[in-house]
């Protein structure tokens, strides 16, 4: 039986659990990604082929450009009625419950499995599988998967190399090790279509999407001797360029890789608030600095939800990454 102290689990007492649950529900956290959608799609894929019942939660819709994933037309912010009570709950690729968003129904701890490889992971569920040196929660779940004997399908291998891809930002980031590259191998021989993930991730942008980075790019500040720069995308700009959230993921990407930035930050203030993507070259850890401030992440890729002003956001922004070292 699970325990109820907050503790890291082993891949024994997960894959126990695994066995012994009769039905799941995959939660992916709100505006989600490809390491959370790809993950849980992953696991219930290969549990459904184990005669378990699964089903997917997700508050927001699925991006456009993770579509092509198996199973993510089932996907939905619905769940059954019926649902047993000893159903568990798998919240993948959050460091806190709040993550999976406003709509999730009531649950009970024992019926949670945390599956993650954020550091300062809040350890929410009864059970918590939190790897931090994985790559990505795609290959904790790997992890799993392999400790479960089931077979990993092409189907599973497209989510679990998209959840590879997407938080190693298509192997440039420095979570890309030797080992990271061995695994992706792997999913490509077992069926995954690298070209196809790279397309539908990373090339595929709408006209919208191109025009409105060009729109932030052209409004961008450089400060603090060219380390630091940033940008806004506000509702304005959004309209302007006839584009929306979905358009905006890649934009801090092009500001961190202006020379001499050591730090990005794209403030994303429209819907009624202000969030805050950062990205880091390495030298300083923006995960730090979103903790600061209430948000969290990676030491190379975090961000926030800011309650104040923009004015205010910038400036808290910028003296938590100066506070860090910037």
């Amino acid at each position: 039986m699970i325990q109820n102290e907050v503790r890291d689990s082993t891949t024994e007492e997960v894959v126990a659990e695994l066995r012994a649950r009769p039905a799941f529900v995959m939660v992916s956290h709100v505006k989600p990604d490809g390491d959370t959608l790809g993950a849980g799609l992953a696991l219930g894929l290969a549990l459904r082929a184990l005669g378990k019942r699964v089903h997917y939660f997700q508050q927001d819709p699925v991006p456009r450009n993770l579509r092509f994933l198996p199973d993510s037309d089932k996907v939905a912010r619905e769940v059954p009625a019926d649902l047993p009570s000893d159903t568990l709950w798998v919240f993948c690729d959050m460091a806190d419950f709040s993550r999976a968003g406003e709509f999730l129904p009531p649950l009970e701890r024992r019926n949670m499995l945390d599956i993650d490889h954020h550091l300062a992971n809040s350890h929410f569920g009864a059970l918590n599988y939190i790897l931090e040196t994985e790559c990505s929660t795609g290959t904790c779940v790997l992890r799993l998967l392999k400790a479960l004997g089931a077979p990993v399908t092409r189907d599973i291998a497209t989510c679990l190399l998209t959840t590879i891809m997407t938080d190693t930002g298509g192997f440039m980031h420095a979570n890309t090790t030797a080992d990271v590259l061995r695994l992706s191998a792997e999913m490509v021989d077992l069926g995954a279509d690298k070209e196809e993930i790279t397309n539908e991730i990373f090339a595929n942008k709408r006209f919208a999407a191109v025009k409105l980075v060009g729109s932030a790019l052209a409004s961008a500040h450089l400060e603090l001797g060219g380390r630091f720069c940033w940008s806004v995308v506000d509702d304005a700009m959004l309209s302007s360029n006839h584009a929306d959230g979905e358009d905006t993921e890649e934009i801090v990407q092009h500001l961190r890789s202006i020379e001499g930035v050591e730090a990005a930050a794209l403030f994303k203030a429209y819907e009624g608030e202000i969030r805050v993507s950062l990205r880091s070259n390495g030298k300083i850890n923006v995960q730090s600095a979103a903790g600061r401030l209430g948000g969290g992440g990676h030491a190379r890729a975090s961000g926030l939800t800011y309650n104040g002003n923009l004015d205010q956001a910038v400036a808290d922004v910028r003296a938590a990454l100066v506070a860090e070292g910037l």
